[in-house]
């Protein structure tokens, strides 16, 4: 186990992130709000859901996936269909809009990235790229555990 130093620092330094993910952020279409990305990198990875499940993995209350999934269907970005198991429901579904708006903003994304760490070497995005997934693997993030091991 490290020294308890060594977390506080660590809690600074991931404090500090904030300022990388709002760079990133303000990297992204001015209309598609960054909660609106994670709904449809959701989506997108795990295929058709309903909404109830989309909240759950995005962790955030029904109403404000509500919202984004609103905002998302009506610029033609996601479409909403009748379930048949349950004609109440709605899945949930990437468009090819949808589709293309990931491309871009992972286009975009992967640019400002390469800029800003361009006299890094691939090793040394390799192990943070690595370190990150462990962290939230450490955190209970199942997807970033595959990430980590490798």
């Amino acid at each position: 186990m490290a020294e308890p130093t060594r977390y506080a620092e660590l809690a600074r330094q991931l404090s500090a992130v904030g300022a990388v993910k709002r760079e990133l952020a303000r990297n992204l279409s001015s209309s598609c709000p960054a909660g609106s990305v994670a709904a449809l990198l959701v989506v997108e990875e795990h295929g058709d859901l309903r909404i109830g499940r989309l909240a759950e993995l995005l962790a955030v209350d029904m109403s404000v996936t509500s919202r984004h999934v609103a905002h998302l269907a009506d610029r033609g970005l996601l479409e909403r269909t009748c379930d048949p198991a349950d004609k109440r429901s709605r899945i949930l579904r990437l468009t090819p809009d949808g589709r293309s708006v990931l491309d871009e903003l992972q286009r975009r994304s992967t640019a400002l990235l390469a800029e800003r760490l361009s006299e890094w070497t691939d090793d040394e995005v390799g192990e943070l790229t690595r370190l990150m997934a462990r962290l939230r693997a450490s955190f209970g993030d199942v997807r970033a555990r595959a990430t980590a091991n490798t």
